[in-house]
């Protein structure tokens, strides 16, 4: 496996010409034939035994407080070195292979120790992101009881709590600090800084991230200790990341594109990463960031390059940057323009999901040819095609369809096992020879492929993912709501925000005071990008014969709203819509 590994290596060093392109092809077009070797373990064979083994002293992780200007920098010996140590102590505490590891911080250096040390001693990696609310860690701790959970002192107080209510008896719970009833992470300090690396199979489970919950209750995906790291190589080489860079990427943790672009693509070639923790994205102190530690290539969703486009890019010493991706939604055309007067940088957009690895977009040799609003072209890991709603293959230009991935020649090596105990998910998203994202898009003649939106009901805000049916849900608890529909609305700067259809029961007046209260009820509820910013109150919902609310017919009349710039106003009497921004009683809750 290492000589593959440092094939890719060469690949991504060489100039961006036609010549790479090729040599892209058939490197992937080996890898997709190649068998599966019985045995395989990334952190030993890969990070260990390939970067450590060569380049032990060389920067792997530069981590900063952008708030205070704390900085740490860990070499990929010392990386390794705290790894170790990690899994020593779990070892110590009975902790064992197959075990899982919870982990709810934000961006600090020990998710990079623990991401190793769960891979080298072959336990299950469960990130959590720190938006969780109390509700949704019980329904996650018991669809999946944690056996080790690692977290701030913020998020330990919450988990505490959904312990409490769900008990559950973790075997070990670290804090990253001090907390009563917690081991503090530094005990590791004590352990040895060697450790054994388990004999894992490269179909072992060792990822298990929960989705958003965009269609119902969040899934669990499952990836293997083979599918993520060699699949993440599509992800390493669409990036186009090279050993001497410095690579960024602006991602909450707790999510997969965290473990995509600040974990696996930069380390797979030994390129050094970086993280920045920050209490609230502040555009001059983030750029100010990717200038002081001289970052090469930038990756950061939609949101933040729809920010960093409106400042003064003039202010900024941005001459180490060589390249800019996006990726999480669709991203402007406008922005990839302005970004590109001010810098004369393409910004490279592209698309995967948590099920998957970089799936379509942009690779380094596209450069002077990219479209302005199309994503790219398919990765050659993967065999995407569209399908029409009767399962045919789409061929011909401007057709939206379902996009798929086609599994008749061979099942690329990112894609996901299975949801775990979700066999009917699982059967409707891998029907005959198809593997259904659930996304849709069209291509053209020159085969430059067009994000069409969802196949679903799915809202998309920022780079978030937020299902109806979890804010529809939150809004029913309120005992004035008789029935709920939430969809996206469109808006220029977060793509959607979620709108909130209500129906009353009898005796609840539709007025600005019931508005105010339902924010507030949902702002403890749900985490705050999923909380509703347009709430309307409604005599009735369009529903299908069966009973179920047509959302495409909301959605729809919520385009035309602003396609015909109707104004209405949020204390109209006539239309009785409010939005979140227009009470001063929860600016301190935006």
């Amino acid at each position: 496996m290492k000589e593959l590994f440092k094939e890719v290596i060469h690949l991504n060093m060489m100039e961006e010409t036609v010549e790479k392109e090729d040599c892209a092809k058939k490197l992937f077009a080996r890898l997709n034939a190649m068998k599966m070797p019985e045995y395989f373990n990334w952190a030993s064979e890969i990070f260990e035994d390939l970067h450590v083994r060569h380049n032990p002293d060389k920067k792997a992780l530069i981590w900063t407080d952008i708030d205070t200007l704390e900085t740490k920098t860990y070499s990929y010996g010392t990386l390794l070195n705290k790894a170790n140590q990690l899994i020593n102590a779990l070892y110590e505490s009975g902790i064992k292979k197959g075990d899982n590891f919870y982990m709810m911080s934000p961006v600090l250096p020990e998710l990079w120790f623990a991401g190793l040390a769960c891979i080298k001693a072959g336990m299950v990696n469960v990130p959590t992101a720190i938006t969780m609310t109390q509700r949704e860690l019980e329904f996650r701790f018991e669809t999946y009881c944690p056996k080790v959970i690692m977290a701030d002192e913020d998020s330990a107080c919450l988990i505490d709590k959904a312990i409490e209510e769900t008990n559950i008896e973790p075997r070990l719970k670290l804090v990253l600090g001090q907390k009563p009833g917690w081991i503090s992470f530094d005990v590791i300090e004590n352990e040895s800084t060697q450790a054994p690396a388990a004999k894992t199979r490269s179909q072992d489970m060792l990822f298990c991230f929960f989705t958003s919950g965009t269609t119902g209750l969040p899934k669990r995906v499952g990836h293997t200790a083979f599918s993520y790291p060699v699949g993440h190589l599509s992800t390493t080489v669409m990036m186009g990341i090279k050993p001497d860079d410095v690579h960024h990427n602006l991602s909450a943790s707790g999510w997969s594109k965290w473990a995509w672009s600040s974990f696996f693509a930069p380390f797979n070639v030994g390129a050094t990463t970086t993280g920045f923790k920050f209490s609230l994205l502040d555009g001059e102190q983030y750029l100010d960031a990717v200038s002081r530690y001289k970052v090469t290539i930038l990756c950061a969703p939609p949101t933040a390059w729809r920010i960093f486009v409106n400042m003064n890019l003039d202010s900024f010493n941005l001459s180490c940057l060589t390249r800019v991706i996006s990726a999480g939604e669709p991203l402007n055309p406008d922005v990839i323009e302005k970004w590109k007067k001010y810098t004369e940088m393409e910004i490279r957009d592209y698309y995967g999901q948590t099920e998957s690895t970089a799936m379509i977009g942009n690779p380094p040799w596209m450069k002077g040819r990219i479209r302005p609003g199309s994503f790219g072209h398919p990765s050659l890991m993967y065999d995407v095609a569209l399908a029409d709603n009767e399962g045919n293959e789409i061929t011909k230009p401007g057709q939206a369809g379902h996009i798929v991935v086609k599994l008749d020649q061979w099942r690329p090596i990112g894609l996901f096992s299975e949801y775990f105990g979700s066999p009917e998910k699982m059967a409707s998203v891998f029907v005959d020879h198809y593997y259904y994202t659930g996304d849709r898009a069209s291509f053209d003649e020159e085969g430059y492929w067009w994000f069409e939106g969802r196949a679903d009901d799915v809202i998309k805000s920022s780079d978030y993912r937020i299902g109806p049916f979890e804010v529809e849900s939150a809004l029913l608890e309120y005992p004035a709501v008789a029935e709920a529909a939430a969809i996206g609305s469109p808006d220029p700067s977060r793509y959607q925000l979620v709108k909130a259809y209500i129906i009353l029961n009898p005796g609840y007046p539709a007025c600005r005071e019931l508005a105010l209260e339902l924010f507030k009820h949902t702002i403890t509820i749900l985490p705050k990008f999923k909380i509703p910013r347009i709430i309307e109150f409604v005599p009735e919902l369009p529903k299908t014969m069966s009973g179920k609310i047509r959302r495409i017919e909301l959605r729809e009349i919520e385009i035309s709203k602003q396609e015909n710039s109707i104004q209405e106003n949020s204390m109209d009497e006539k239309i009785k819509e409010y939005f979140y921004w227009d009470f001063p009683e929860l600016n301190s809750k935006k």
